[in-house]
């Protein structure tokens, strides 16, 4: 999307909390700290309600304060199955991001919740997550630490396993989810990005324009590797983040694998090759779908949300059944 360009040329980006107005022309901000995160009550489900709910909320942290959305299945006999974070992209919101993605509907076959974290406008006035700024790329600071431990919260609140936590994300909200899997390797068991960019990509701004556009930036470190499962969409006609960094992200994740499986076909209305990454036992450790003629936008995706291209695979889906996935 044009505007993750317009957020790195022109948007206020911040480090923590950030104050309700700040210079267009700054590029970090040494942004101050509170004592300790400081989680809001979790929103659930009453004791008597069995319909599914779809729920606002506010989390304060160390590093900022972000809204969110989250989706809670309907009441069963069983805590929910899992927990899924999604990160939207450049301009977007979490109910055009549920909306666009149709994650809810999914996730209430799967009993599992789902939580839209919104990015603030003050610490990116596009609404981008900030994913090509060093301090938003480590354990312990920053938009990772404020994700994971906001991930933690939600799932001690509402009972979910610990081993089947998940992050996914589009654009700037995979180029997040990618960092996520390296910084937070404890909380989450698996990561789906979907035209984004590995971590390490970039930790400026004419870095991040570089390797948007599928070149090497002079100066940043090869992409990071983590031992999390990924499973990697882009299309190879995405104008926006060249197909090139789906490439890197599943090499990056992919590499323990010793075998690789690969097939070419129809899903959907578009033709996709699917590689899959596996190690030394068999099991999975990538899989990358690289889809024919697609551009930018969540493959499968409905088209009443923004960014979202419908004749795809069901990105969504696949992601689901990654994840869940023994």
């Amino acid at each position: 999307m044009t505007a993750i360009t317009a957020a790195l040329n022109g948007g206020p980006v911040a480090t923590g909390e950030a104050p309700d107005t700040l210079d267009p022309q700054v590029i970090d901000v040494v942004a101050r700290v509170v004592d300790e995160a400081r989680p809001a009550a979790a929103a659930g489900p009453s004791a008597s309600t069995t319909a599914e709910q779809f729920v606002s909320g506010h989390y304060a942290h160390r590093a900022g304060k972000r809204d969110y959305r989250l989706f809670i299945p309907g009441v069963q006999t069983d805590q929910p199955r899992a927990l899924i974070l999604m990160l939207h992209g450049c301009t977007q919101n979490p109910d055009d991001f549920a909306r666009g993605t149709r994650m809810n509907a999914l996730a209430a076959q799967h009993n599992a919740l789902v939580l839209y974290p919104a990015q603030a406008r003050q610490a990116n006035a596009q609404g981008c997550w900030n994913w090509f700024k060093h301090n938003h790329q480590g354990r312990g600071r920053g938009e990772p630490a404020l994700l994971a431990d906001l991930t933690r919260h939600i799932a001690e609140a509402h009972g979910v396993d610990p081993a089947h936590v998940y992050v996914a994300g589009l654009s700037a909200g995979g180029a997040m989810a990618a960092i996520l899997a390296t910084t937070h390797p404890d909380v989450f068991a698996a990561a789906g990005v979907h035209s984004g960019l590995p971590a390490g990509a970039a930790h400026d701004l004419s870095g991040a324009l570089a390797a948007m556009q599928g070149q090497a930036s002079s100066g940043v470190a090869s992409a990071a590797s983590s031992r999390v499962r990924m499973i990697v969409f882009h299309g190879d006609a995405d104008a926006t983040v060249h197909p090139s960094n789906g490439e890197k992200v599943a090499a990056a994740h992919g590499a323990t694998a010793v075998r690789v499986d690969e097939e070419t076909g129809q899903h959907g209305n578009r033709r996709c090759t699917r590689r899959v990454h596996r190690d030394a036992q068999g099991r999975t450790v990538t899989e990358q779908w690289r889809i024919h003629g697609a551009g930018h936008a969540w493959s499968g995706g409905d088209p009443a949300g923004s960014y979202a291209d419908a004749r795809g695979p069901d990105a969504s889906a696949e992601m689901i059944r990654f994840f869940l996935q023994p």
